[in-house]
């Protein structure tokens, strides 16, 4: 089978290494890719937003699986378009659609499905522009911290945590009528604060069955110590070590099944990976958010322990055949340590030559903003690789990584040096 993967980061390049394990992947391409995906499938150079040109890519090159990585495509109805396009009736395509998308597309929308299925998470009000003097009254009436949340997609960025209520009505105010995170930001969802310790748990679901995948932990602060803005992810370990059987048995009927049964009561149309972001207060799970696509960076630790045909796990998924599928998992532990561009999330620079990509022994790397310039691979993102190891323990995994690292160098490189330090 021909294979077209959509986006361009590390999540996108670690399905192409899973994916070209298989004997039934054919040909393998991706839309737009990077340089370290550009070393095992085809790129193709084309924008993820540039549905017509993507259809052109179907069908010139054959292909027979679209497999959708990042959500901003989703939420603006690639899945539709291909499934309501008589020349692409055979595609499968593993992805939900843009109604099913509104689970990350909106965090209005999320809350709503969350409370009126039962499913623990904090409580919520939302505000827009028009309701601002409203929202400043209810952060009066609410104790800190603050926590403000942009309705729309925002690459990980789009929550603020304010200790301060007058920074809290600051923000609200800059979000509200300045713009600060553009449309993405014209509601905002102002949420009580969960105190505890948190996870990303992952789902793959086929319309009707799902299967559990690994959770993994991972860390969206730039600063040690989970200080600084919040970016798209600078690590991740898997498996967590505070989610034992029990904590994740809570999950499993508070919180995925519940989520499974709404998604198919609400008819949301959803074939594909399901990313909840949980919260473990004392040993009460609580939803964060949902996410309708596998997450980044925690993909590159979850992928590599599932030892199942990876490519017929999407077909069967893609054409409802996953309850068939019986989930193998490797039981070691993966750390991932993530490079990024100095000034990361804010300004940063790109082109920066990358050296010491040679194949590493001890570790994997997976591409992120990167690309190829003639004989050099030069930076061309935020989030740069994913170095990530396997070992007994995520300990262990981690010093693999940093190891590694050691060898890696591009300008302003930067990377955390103290992951999983509250595990």
């Amino acid at each position: 089978m021909n294979v077209l993967i959509i986006g361009s980061g590390a999540r996108e390049h670690t399905f192409c290494w899973k994916i070209k394990e298989s004997i039934n992947c054919d040909s393998l391409y991706v839309v737009p890719g990077n340089a370290g995906t550009a070393k095992i499938a085809k790129n193709i150079n084309i924008s993820i937003s540039d549905f017509y040109k993507i259809k052109e890519v179907i069908g010139s090159k054959k292909i027979g699986l679209v497999i959708i990585g990042p959500e901003i495509p989703l939420i603006d109805g690639l899945v539709d378009f291909i499934k309501n396009d008589s020349s692409l009736k055979n595609v499968l395509v593993v992805g939900p659609s843009k109604l099913g998308s509104m689970l990350e597309g909106s965090k209005d929308f999320s809350k709503e499905f969350m409370f009126r299925h039962r499913i623990p998470t904090a409580s919520y009000k939302t505000f827009d522009r028009n309701s601002l003097n409203e929202g400043l009254k209810h952060l009066d009436a609410i104790p800190s911290p603050y926590v403000l949340k942009a309705n729309g997609p925002a690459a990980g960025k789009g929550v603020l945590i304010l200790d301060e209520l007058n920074k809290a009505k600051e923000e609200l105010s800059n979000m509200l009528l300045n713009n600060k995170f553009g449309k993405s930001g014209t509601k905002v969802v102002v949420e009580g604060f969960l105190n505890g310790i948190e996870l990303s748990c992952f789902v793959l679901f086929d319309g009707k069955s799902y299967v559990t995948l690994p959770s993994a932990k991972d860390y969206k602060r730039v600063g040690e110590g989970d200080t600084g803005l919040n970016t798209g992810g600078m690590g991740s370990v898997s498996p967590v070590p505070f989610a034992n059987k029990e904590f994740l048995s809570k999950v499993e009927e508070r919180i995925i099944k519940p989520t499974i049964n709404g998604i198919i009561k609400d008819k949301l149309d959803y074939v594909g990976f399901i990313f909840i972001g949980i919260i473990k207060v004392e040993e009460e799970p609580f939803v964060i958010e949902y996410n309708v696509r596998m997450g980044d960076p925690e993909t590159q630790v979850v992928l590599p322990r599932i030892k199942n045909d990876f490519l017929e796990m999407m077909i069967k998924t893609a054409n409802g055949n996953l309850n068939t599928v019986n989930l193998e998992i490797d039981e070691t532990s993966f750390a991932n340590v993530v490079l990024v561009a100095g000034g990361y999330p804010e300004s940063y620079e790109k082109g920066n030559v990358i050296k010491g990509l040679d194949p590493q022994e001890k570790s994997i790397i997976f591409h992120a903003g990167t690309k190829q310039e003639g004989k050099n691979v030069v930076t061309n993102g935020g989030r740069v690789l994913s170095v990530v190891s396997k070992s007994n323990d995520f300990k262990s995994a981690l010093k693999k990584s940093y190891k590694t690292i050691e060898s890696i160098d591009f300008d302003r490189k930067y990377y955390r040096k103290d992951l999983g330090f509250d595990l």
